[in-house]
């Protein structure tokens, strides 16, 4: 596809306002994905040490 300028560019033919919100939603969806897993690997790693250490007792 060939667009005369940035803003054709930016409003894709008509079909800007269901693109650019496709691509936020996705990639709110992919940074909330990782910060959650982030946060569940760290809370595992936490109860780990805990039960290691429980089990030194």
């Amino acid at each position: 596809m060939e667009w005369a300028s940035w803003s054709d560019f930016w409003a894709m033919g008509g079909y800007g306002l269901y693109v650019w919100g496709s691509y936020s939603v996705t990639t709110a969806c992919i940074l909330i994905e990782v910060i959650l897993l982030k946060r569940a690997a760290s809370d595992t790693r936490r109860r780990l040490r805990r039960m290691q250490q429980w089990e030194e007792l």
